[in-house]
């Protein structure tokens, strides 16, 4: 394998129609990413890029940010190549993230390139939604499966507060942009803060409801940027779910049909919409947890808050073969811990921030 620039000038070495090793081929058959407590992994989420247009400030810092050069990415190439190995070591979902994966250029071609790999049957996004209104159409057309939109709020002074710059009437264009493109499941997910998310959750569930899209509440977790988290900004879903049944009716709880899905739904009982509540802080999932991380300069993850990560990028530019990519990924998968402790005295914070990792 040669390297041109930053780019892979053999077409992935090339992983889609070679063959594993016969040690890994073995073992991908039996589909065996599994860690020392029994959790089978099934799901990656592939950060593509570090940077954003807009600076939440539960993702990121407003100032002086480094952000990572070009060549120190994955190309599309790359992470293709990644991404095939990994199918064969059972892999099936992947979710592509950021910082903003939008801003990334030509999106759509890395899109196609995992949509071809066997064995990926499922291909999501998340995004702030800014970028959207041009990219829905190509992206669905090249075979994006599901796409979460980040929505924290439906007031523009919010939304400047939490992001740290204007783009609210984007990001409705986006999610109107999304709903024409055709994506069969479109996710709405708000963060939510203590002082923030009590005023705009019941407007979000009935913005929700009235397009058909599901709403998604996730906890306020310790990987801002500023490093100001705090417990007390954490609001529980009980709480939201109490709030929002005291203004818009009751709701019924949802059998979980994947037991690693992250988050509790619940439908309102009329039948008119879906509310889920991600509680990684007050109500943690780990036991079931089945995904792995891949960042955007190709350093692998088991654990959102890992503080130990694996390089595939040396792997992936140094001529290394398929058997040995397998080798890491069954390696950090074996190291995974039980769970992330942030509720345990000894809880280590990652030095990386969300945007540094990917969502």
């Amino acid at each position: 394998m040669t390297r041109s620039g930053d780019r892979i000038d053999s077409p992935i070495a090339n992983s889609f129609d070679t063959p594993l090793d016969a040690p890994i081929a073995a073992e991908a058959d039996r589909r065996t990413l599994i860690d020392r407590f029994g959790r089978v992994h099934r799901s990656l989420r592939l950060s593509v890029t570090d940077r954003c247009n807009i600076r939440c400030f539960y993702c990121m810092p407003d100032e002086a940010i480094r952000f990572r050069r070009r060549a120190e990415l994955l190309t599309d190439d790359e992470f293709a190549r990644f991404v095939s190995v990994a199918a064969r070591w059972g892999i099936e979902r992947v979710r592509i993230t950021g910082g903003e994966p939008l801003l990334r250029e030509r999106l759509d071609r890395l899109v196609a390139l995992l949509r071809a790999i066997p064995g990926i049957r499922e291909l999501a996004l998340t995004t702030n939604g800014m970028l959207l209104a041009d990219q829905a159409r190509g992206l669905r057309d090249a075979g994006l499966d599901r796409i979460n939109i980040s929505l924290d709020t439906l007031d523009p002074e919010t939304f400047r507060e939490i992001a740290r710059r204007d783009g609210l009437e984007r990001t409705l264009a986006g999610i109107d942009a999304a709903l024409d493109a055709g994506f069969p499941k479109i996710r709405l997910n708000a963060v939510a803060i203590a002082g923030l998310i009590e005023r705009d959750a019941v407007p979000l569930v009935e913005f929700a409801r009235a397009r058909g899209l599901e709403m998604r509440f996730i906890e306020f977790m310790p990987l801002d940027g500023d490093r100001n988290w705090t417990a007390d900004r954490v609001v529980p879903g009980e709480r939201l779910r109490q709030r929002i049944e005291a203004a818009l009716g009751p709701l019924e709880p949802i059998d979980r049909s994947d037991p690693a899905q992250p988050a509790v739904d619940w439908r309102f009982a009329d039948g008119s919409g879906v509310v889920g509540f991600i509680e990684p802080v007050s109500r943690p999932f780990c036991g079931a947890c089945d995904r792995l991380r891949l960042t955007a300069e190709g350093q692998v993850r088991n654990c959102l808050f890992s503080t130990v990560e694996w390089d595939a990028r040396a792997l992936l530019r140094g001529g290394a073969s398929d058997q040995a990519l397998g080798e890491l990924l069954r390696d950090c998968t074996a190291a995974k811990r039980a769970g992330h402790g942030i509720d345990s005295p000894a809880f280590e914070r990652p030095e990386r921030a969300m945007y540094q990792i990917g969502g």
